[in-house]
């Protein structure tokens, strides 16, 4: 097997990378064979040196103009760009790519980050965008929507302590205040599901590496949010009681020592892509670092982030995230993780050996 980047493939379309479209599954699945035979490309379980790529919620509602929270940064074209790279990463690097992760942001209705959660003294919900800060429900600015009390799980109460103690929490943590969001990633809908030109990509890869995708489904749980697909934003309810299980099947197997990404464990190298720069790529990074500090920095130095994939949130005229993305990949990047772009040899980056 060659170590030299691959063409891309014939079925591959550039200026399809905005659009939603049907993968031709059984067609590609002819097809990505014949180009292994033809690039001498092995079985991902012959590597010698095991990659892991995560693409973090490379979904239509943050990646197609038009789209619920498409990302587009201050460009306007943010994730469009970030994935005709990604998918040309992909293919170019589809002998040496040991597995695909990618994770789906996965919401309803009815959920603390959406407008129908909240009500003014008046009955109005807040717009999106709205930022609930902790004095907001201390004064009752926003309250919760008692009328969904049969909808959500939880008792009325309940979601009240839980929506105060959550604020105090986001603010003690320092992370962004509870945002109310425009719907969006909804469970069965359109937007929710994978960008197609990614999803092809990854069943080409499927196909000719013999490597099933691990997917990973984050964001269902409705009072809390959950950039990190590690964690929730808060991971605790007023009393102190667990809110959402942590996503067990990415940490090592219980009984060993302290809890572990286990990407880093099972591969020599993991490299992070996807939506939003700011949001669900950060805090993902985040929770990896802080998993990582518990065991062996060293480890960081296994972590790639591929920073031409992937965009901040930028609404222009209400908010924008690009500093905030920037000081925290700053951090990481004096954690020891490194900062990498898809258009340079992957051969070429530090520590990797194929």
């Amino acid at each position: 097997m060659t170590n030299k980047e691959l063409p891309l493939p014939p079925h591959f379309d550039p200026e399809k990378v905005s659009e939603v479209w049907r993968v031709e599954y059984q067609k590609i699945a002819k097809a990505a064979p014949v180009w292994a035979a033809e690039h001498n490309i092995n079985p991902s379980l012959d590597d010698g040196f095991r990659i892991c790529l995560i693409a973090v919620d490379v979904q239509n509602t943050f990646c197609i103009p038009g789209f619920e929270l498409f990302v587009g940064g201050r460009s306007g074209t943010g994730a469009v760009e970030d994935n005709r790279r990604l998918t040309e990463f992909i293919y170019r690097n589809l002998h040496v790519i040991t597995e695909i992760v990618p994770t789906m942001d996965t919401h309803q209705a009815m959920q603390i980050f959406h407008s129908i959660f909240f009500v003014n003294e008046k009955g109005d919900h807040p717009e999106p965008y709205t930022l609930i800060s902790v004095d907001d429900i201390r004064e009752g600015r926003w309250k919760f929507n008692k009328k969904l009390t049969h909808d959500v799980s939880y008792a009325g109460e309940y979601i009240e302590q839980q929506i105060l103690h959550y604020t105090e929490e986001l603010t003690k943590s320092g992370k962004y205040e509870l945002t109310v969001w425009p719907y969006h990633a909804m469970l069965g809908g359109i937007g929710h599901a994978l960008v197609s030109s990614f999803e092809e990509a990854m069943f080409f890869h499927t196909i000719a590496r013999l490597s099933q995708p691990d997917i990973h489904v984050k964001g269902d749980n409705p009072v809390t949010e959950h950039y990190s697909v590690l964690a929730p934003e808060v991971s605790t309810g007023p009393g102190g009681e667990p809110l959402s299980i942590r996503r067990e099947s990415l940490f090592q197997k219980p009984g060993t020592s302290e809890a572990i990404f286990q990407k880093l464990i099972d591969y020599d190298a993991v490299i992070i892509a996807g939506q939003a720069k700011s949001h669900c790529v950060a805090w993902t990074i985040e929770d990896l670092l802080g998993s990582v500090s518990a065991r062996d920095k060293k480890l960081t130095e296994k972590i790639y982030i591929l920073e031409d994939c992937m965009t901040p949130i930028v609404v222009p005229g209400v908010i924008d995230y690009t500093d905030e993305a920037d000081r925290s990949f700053e951090k990481f990047r004096q954690a020891g993780m490194r900062i990498v772009r898809s258009t340079d040899p992957i051969t070429e980056w530090p520590n990797i050996k194929i």
